[in-house]
């Protein structure tokens, strides 16, 4: 049996900030395989099923961020799971281009407070874990204020395709792929010239006589 955590805060105010990725990204896997999340035990919302053959747990945790490894040490504890070997972990980070995905099966905090609080009351930095990249904040900007903001139009519609890549990614986890998801998941985003960029490229070329190779 898997434990699958998705991080964040409860709250209508919370809802698709960008400290909630991982409530988002949990949503996107409970709702393609018909599970439900509303069952409130161990200071979490949880909701039993099988993906692909494999029982899994997933779980909301209800504590706030700040406090998210209370709830996942309760439930790790009551259903006898492994954290090392049975738990997997999404969550946003801010280090990472919006839309980025990035697979570990350990390392520290990195500053991420609810990674912190799981650390520290499971007693290991050992666990798998889908880092989200929601962007990092502009400079005069509060790191508070950044990660309970709400991403624009543009972000919002690149964040609903990476929600969906890190429920694919865990699927893939599950199935023990852990190397290949990393292999797949684990990818810069390709950087597109700006417009004006890519037509000062052709018009050069066309000047210097080369063509553009058809696609």
């Amino acid at each position: 049996m898997f434990i699958i955590v998705g991080l964040g805060n409860p709250g209508k105010e919370y809802e698709n900030t960008r400290h909630n990725a991982g409530f988002n990204s949990i949503d996107v896997l409970a709702n393609k395989y018909n599970i439900t999340i509303r069952e409130a035990e161990h200071k979490a919302l949880v909701g039993k099923g099988y993906i692909e053959g494999q029982k899994v747990i997933l779980v909301k945790p209800q504590t706030y961020m700040n406090n998210s490894g209370e709830a996942v040490r309760e439930i790790t504890d009551y259903y006898k799971v492994d954290p090392e070997s049975e738990l997997i972990v999404l969550y946003d980070d801010i280090s990472l281009p919006v839309g980025t995905l990035r697979i570990r099966d350990k390392g520290s905090a990195g500053g991420h407070n609810g990674i912190k609080s799981l650390i520290s009351h499971l007693g290991t930095q050992v666990f798998l874990r889908i880092k989200v990249g929601v962007g990092d904040k502009i400079p005069e900007m509060d790191l508070v204020n950044h990660v309970l903001g709400h991403f624009n139009k543009d972000d919002s519609e690149v964040m609903k395709e990476s929600f969906t890549k890190a429920a694919e990614a865990t699927v893939m986890m599950l199935g023990g792929d852990i190397e290949k998801a990393m292999n797949i998941y684990n990818k810069k985003p390709k950087k597109e010239k700006p417009a004006k960029e890519e037509a000062e490229t052709k018009e050069s070329a066309e000047n210097s006589g080369e063509t553009k190779p058809e696609e």
